[in-house]
């Protein structure tokens, strides 16, 4: 059993960072998530979406905590209310705009199956008892999620004639940002080495089979795999939208920064 103490250095940067870059993505995907309570299509499906994003806040929690261990941050709160936009390693695709239900349907499929896949990888050669054990309760949320947005898709994509053409548009719009999940950098090729993250590589053939897959059995037509991907996002070059994010989602803990949540 690895602990904080007892990490080489080079191997705690690396489980830091690589904890940072999973919280960080669904702690943003998650509040985008969380914007649709109240708002949802039906009951069933406001509570499915809280509870998605509860999910994904929840698993960012955990990874903060972690990593604030590590650190030595009294908690995992410096991390999600006290960076500014250029220290989040959040990919663009988690920070959009919340948009309609099938562009958060089509960015919660995309971003699942990618999630999906690199989890069942990760808890196979992740060595850190702590760390593995996050990522085995996550991935059972993380197969609902997938589940869930799947059968959206299906059902929008072959529903009515205004559903179809909703979310077509959906993954045409956001296409764009899907291959900046695949990226990786030297900081990934640190953890990689240490047995802490994987080549994205070695299951793109298997994202990119399931998501065509389901776009083909909801009768939707499959975007361009080659076309432009935004891209900087890990290095802290984000879109516009990420700034006015955290000014709504920080600001009450950043004007009372000693106040205490009990």
């Amino acid at each position: 059993m690895s602990t904080f103490d007892t990490i080489p250095k080079t191997q705690q940067e690396a489980l830091v960072e690589t904890l940072l870059r999973l919280a960080d993505d669904r702690l943003i995907l998650g509040h985008r998530i969380s914007e649709w309570a109240g708002h949802g299509p039906e009951l069933e499906e406001d509570l499915a979406l809280a509870n998605i994003a509860l999910d994904m806040i929840g698993h960012a929690s955990a990874l903060y905590t972690y990593a604030a261990e590590l650190e030595g941050k009294a908690d995992e709160d410096y991390y999600a209310y006290f960076r500014d936009d250029i220290d989040f390693k959040n990919i663009a695709l988690c920070e959009l705009p919340r948009g309609d239900f099938a562009f958060t349907i089509a960015r919660i499929f995309l971003f699942s199956t990618f999630s999906y896949f690199l989890y069942q990888k990760l808890i196979d050669i992740v060595e850190d008892e702590q760390f593995n054990g996050m990522l085995q309760k996550h991935f059972k949320e993380i197969k609902y999620h997938l589940r869930h947005s799947r059968e959206w898709v299906l059902r929008l994509g072959d529903g009515t004639e205004e559903s179809h053409q909703k979310i077509q548009e959906a993954f045409d719009e956001i296409w764009m940002y899907s291959g900046e999940m695949f990226d990786l950098d030297e900081a990934d090729q640190v953890a990689i080495q240490n047995n802490l993250f994987v080549d994205t590589s070695d299951f793109r053939e298997e994202w990119e089979k399931l998501v065509v897959d389901t776009l083909e059995e909801a009768t939707l037509n499959v975007p361009d795999m080659e076309q432009y991907m935004f891209s900087g996002s890990r290095q802290g070059r984000h879109t516009e939208h990420l700034g006015r994010l955290l000014a709504e989602m920080q600001f009450l803990r950043r004007s009372y920064p000693d106040a205490d949540w009990k």
